[in-house]
């Protein structure tokens, strides 16, 4: 039987016990906290067992710059683990938990697609393991302690309008964008202009999948900046007595949650931060377990390399240590031709013209990886039955021009095998060496860690600094935060701040408008042009089309 959406054929392709998919992995019993019978958490204490030696060479997929054509980065992170098991090697997959905001938005599932999936998909779609829910709670727990804190009296002298800590929720909701909460009278609250998040936009987040473990965390949450006093000195969730009961709460969350691919192979599902309003990465401690369990780890980081890749190298490569030994650039034919100005209704047709005008978007991003970074990269071409040899050919021809090959890949239709070409040139990279560097050093000032990233990342003429976001800059770096990395939040849609400008944009200068600083997650971020850490559903949102029958069959996720 044809099983046509990606939901139909996870259902319908048995998947092993968990404690089955543990054991492939490696993983001893004792640290195995089961989650029903497809679902585990893993404790950390695995790190420390000297029984467990790292050993994984560390692979990254990122793509091009998304489109609404489509590229399939996680399908092909999945079918490219898939297809290294099926060459004998022993793999691990270290994946970000979906947000219910995009799953209810416009993208759906994201759990990869057709036979390159993680499973169980509908759960990791949905709720999961309640890491999601713990993250909102240890936020919103603090935020409810420091409008008490001001409520009950305000020792700490916290100016109300130099309050920075926001609520969040999972969901895109733009209502919630721009309140005024504590009204009500006198019991209700102070009154005060206010906001919310999206969950995974918040520094919580961040701090799990940065952390290292339960002292580090307790640490980072310490450190968290929530606002200013009357005498702009700065105000931690520490000073608040808060980060003993936020710690608490994310006891379970810091675990990695350990599935499986329709096909078996171990992966982990943990954290999910956005990659154009955070740092775009799984957690750290995911990603060193599975480098002591694998030869191979297949990891991914969100959106087109200039922003989930640049985050991967420069903050989580930077905080953990990490080294990648080689990166795969996801692209799709008829997304280089909406990049090259092809219209909706004219992706699917051969058009040599339009492929070669978007070429430069995919090109820019080679250039970044394997010469800004000093990594070994391959372009991984997800096919659709309607490109033409003509046009692969011609992407093949301009990579080979930069010393990068192209690899056909067929992992939604089948699995492992159609990764397996992809498999086989990832194994050549990672025998090959490399020169892996940041694209700024840890003692530049705030500003200048700005411009190297527009610069040599974005390829903008330069930065143009709003005078609010100057003042901002000047008092952190007199706070002593100049230090830390930068993580800009940025338009996914384009290297530029504006989102219609398609392919490899020159001639254009990055606006800073707003700067703060995650003293918890270790890093400043940067907000430019139009982008806001609150999404909005779509006029016809994925929620509409999704539904559950009197047996508690889901319908309508893909």
């Amino acid at each position: 039987m044809c099983y046509r959406s990606d939901i139909e054929i996870a259902r319908n392709t048995p998947m092993d016990n968990i404690e089955v998919v543990a054991e492939r992995a490696g993983i001893a019993p004792e640290y195995l906290e089961r989650y029903g019978k497809y679902k585990a958490k893993v404790d950390l204490r695995l790190l420390d067992d000297p029984g467990y030696a790292e050993r994984g060479r560390l692979v990254l997929v990122t793509a091009i710059t998304p489109t609404p054509a489509g590229e399939g980065k996680t399908t092909t992170t999945v079918g490219l683990a898939d297809g290294l098991r099926g060459l004998g090697k022993k793999v691990m997959v270290a994946l970000r938990e979906p947000s219910l905001g995009p799953v209810f938005g416009v993208k759906g599932g994201a759990a990869g697609g057709g036979y390159a999936q993680v499973v169980p998909m509908d759960d990791i779609n949905l709720h999961f393991t309640g890491d999601m829910h713990a993250i909102g709670a240890a936020n919103n727990l603090l935020a409810a302690m420091l409008d008490n804190h001001i409520f009950q009296g305000n020792e700490l002298g916290i100016d109300p309008r130099r309050v920075t800590w926001r609520r969040c929720v999972d969901m895109n909701d733009r209502q919630l964008r721009s309140v005024v909460d504590g009204l009500g009278g006198r019991t209700s609250g102070v009154p005060r202009e206010d906001a919310y998040d999206i969950t995974v936009a918040s520094e919580i987040m961040a701090i799990l999948c940065l952390a290292d473990g339960l002292a580090d965390i307790k640490r980072r949450l310490a450190d968290i900046v929530v606002g200013y006093t009357f005498d702009e000195g700065p105000v931690t969730a520490g000073q608040l007595k808060a980060e003993g009961a936020m710690a608490a709460l994310l006891v379970d969350a810091l675990k990695p949650n350990l599935v499986q691919t329709l096909e078996g192979t171990p992966a982990f599902v943990h954290g999910g931060p956005f990659a154009n309003i955070a740092h775009g990465c799984n957690s750290v401690a995911a990603t060193k377990l599975a480098m002591k369990l694998g030869d191979y780890v297949i990891t991914e980081a969100g959106f087109g390399a200039d922003l989930g890749a640049e985050k991967f190298f420069d903050i989580k490569c930077r905080v953990s240590g990490l080294t990648p030994s080689a990166v795969v650039i996801v692209a799709t034919v008829r997304a280089l031709k909406h990049h090259g100005g092809a219209g909706k209704d004219d992706l699917t047709r051969e058009d040599l013209t339009s492929l070669d005008r978007g070429l430069p978007n995919l090109l820019r991003h080679v250039e970044n990886i394997t010469q800004v970074y000093g990594l070994p990269a391959v372009v991984a071409i997800n096919r659709f039955p309607d490109d033409t040899d003509a046009e692969v050919a011609l992407i093949g021809s301009r990579c080979t021009e930069l010393g990068v090959n192209v690899a056909l890949s067929d992992v939604w239709a089948k699995g492992g095998e159609g990764g397996r070409a992809l498999a086989e040139e990832v194994v050549r990279l990672c025998d090959e060496p490399s020169d892996f560097r940041l694209s700024y050093a840890d003692d530049l000032s705030i500003e200048a860690k700005i411009e190297a990233i527009a610069t040599k990342v974005y390829r903008a003429d330069g930065v143009a600094i709003a005078p609010e976001a100057e003042k901002q800059i000047k008092q952190l770096q007199g706070l002593g935060f100049g230090g830390m990395p930068v993580c800009i939040a940025k338009t996914q849609y384009s290297f530029s701040d504006d989102p219609s400008l398609l392919g490899a944009p020159d001639g254009w200068t990055l606006t800073v408008r707003n700067v703060k600083v995650s003293a918890g997650a270790g890093f400043i971020v940067v907000l430019t042009g139009d982008i806001m850490t609150m999404p909005g559903l779509p006029k016809s949102p994925a929620a509409e089309r999704i539904d559950v029958d009197e047996q508690g069959v889901i319908s309508g996720l893909f």
